[in-house]
């Protein structure tokens, strides 16, 4: 294997940009970041996925989040299945949508009423349409680094993909699609209370990531998200959770449920699908009930509510439900951090290390310390990354194409994986990566 895929990924990715921009259909698949070929993959099952050359890979992307219980598991594929026999959509209410909002809604308290989309993009844009619609207000914070999807109004100083191609900000977003984002950076309370100072009769919502995980992995200062919550309601400002990433997978309750803050409004992406195509929104009954048909705010999507991804989030939930999960992803997480700290002691590196859960990230930033905010997290190395992601890619390990990403453990990764997972960042990180 030569930097990246092998023979026949390197084949498809030639065909691929023939008919499709840079080859792929997500820009950080590109692998501009760390260099080389993109991977192709042809299978995944439990926590490894198998290449179109043959190669298998420890996985920890996890589908950027949404498999929690790893790829494939047998109950969320038949639930699929199943539902795909009687109809792959209908463009029709159908009993599904109920039963996985109900769920939904007694899982997490602040979630009285909920609406399915498409995707986190969808369900972040129509956050903010809905916030300002209930408030009668334009403007909106944001944080630097958090990533809310490719919306005009949010893909302002955003994390992930814009940050990974050095493109903080998207050519096509007009000025008066982001006149009214203020843009403020994360963990810095001077700053927030600076800005409800001066436009606090104007601010509709706060949204974040309660946990940043779009530029790295960033944990919130001890207080700060309920200093959140005061603020907001002191000046009638929503705060708006988007828990596309850690919904579910830090508890059944999410980061809300983690910290003991409840938002007023919340986005879901593809982690209530079991990993199909889905997103959802929802929080206080009397804001949701601003929404298209009983109030003035629209929002619509054809394929909202898909059969088949109504049937796979429920039988991922049930799972979750049935408990043993949380405490084996915690168990787990914990034997990965202890890889990661001994080699890295071993390496004489000082690299930041962050982990909460199954979620981890590791900062190649040489003056150590930790990644409070997306300022930080700029400070690392990205070659050193690219060198690292390369040794562990022909290890057999699979980690994000991009420092600026989180890792994702499953309920299936084992102690061979682990096995695999610290030969290869010994040798990663002995050489120094």
């Amino acid at each position: 294997m030569e930097n990246g895929g092998g023979k026949k990924s390197r084949e498809l990715f030639t065909a691929a940009k023939k008919v499709t921009p840079g080859g792929v259909h997500s820009p950080v698949r590109a692998f501009r970041a760390v260099g080389g070929t993109p991977v192709f993959m042809e299978s995944a099952k439990g926590s490894r996925m198998r290449d179109v050359d043959g190669k298998e890979y420890v996985d920890y992307v996890g589908s950027w989040g949404p498999a929690i219980l790893g790829h494939a598991h047998p109950e969320v594929v038949s639930a699929v299945r199943e539902a795909a026999e009687k109809g792959i959509t209908f463009g029709t209410p159908h009993a599904g949508e109920v039963e996985l909002a109900s769920t939904i809604c007694r899982l997490v308290p602040s979630m009285e009423k909920v609406r399915f989309c498409n995707s986190g993009t969808e369900a972040t844009m129509s956050c903010i349409r809905l916030a300002r619609g209930f408030t009668k207000r334009n403007k909106i914070i944001k944080f630097a680094g958090c990533y809310h999807g490719h919306s005009d109004a949010l893909l302002v100083a955003a994390g992930s993909g814009p940050l990974t191609l050095g493109q903080p900000d998207s050519a096509g977003v007009t000025p008066g699609a982001v006149q009214d984002t203020l843009v403020l950076p994360f963990n810095d309370e001077d700053a927030i209370r600076s800005c409800f100072k001066k436009y606090g009769a104007e601010i509709a919502a706060v949204l974040l990531e309660p946990i940043p995980a779009n530029v790295g992995l960033i944990l919130p200062e001890e207080g700060f998200l309920s200093f959140l919550r005061t603020e907001t309601k002191a000046c009638g400002a929503l705060l708006i959770f988007d828990e596309v990433m850690s919904g579910f997978r830090l508890g059944l309750s999410g980061a809300q449920g983690l910290f003991g803050v409840r938002p007023d409004l919340t986005a879901f992406g593809k982690v209530i699908g079991g990993g199909m195509p889905v997103g959802a929104f929802g929080g206080r009954a009397e804001i949701m009930d601003y929404l298209a048909p009983d109030g003035p705010v629209y929002q619509a999507g054809t394929l909202s509510g898909n059969p088949m991804a109504m049937a796979a989030g429920l039988a991922q939930l049930k799972v979750l439900e049935r408990g043993g999960i949380y405490e084996k992803l915690e168990a787990t997480g914990l034997a990965v951090e202890a890889i990661f700290v001994e080699e890295l002691r071993k390496a004489g590196l000082l690299y930041p290390w962050v982990r909460i859960g199954s979620m981890f990230c590791l900062f190649f930033r040489e003056e150590g310390g930790r990644v409070r905010n997306l300022a930080e997290a700029k400070t690392c190395s990205r070659e050193a990354y690219a060198r690292f992601f390369h040794t562990l890619l022909d290890c057999g390990v699979y980690f994000p194409p991009s420092q600026y990403e989180s890792c994702f453990i499953s309920s299936m990764h084992d102690g061979i994986d682990l096995e695999v997972t610290q030969r290869a960042v010994a040798q990663a990180l002995r050489g120094k990566a």
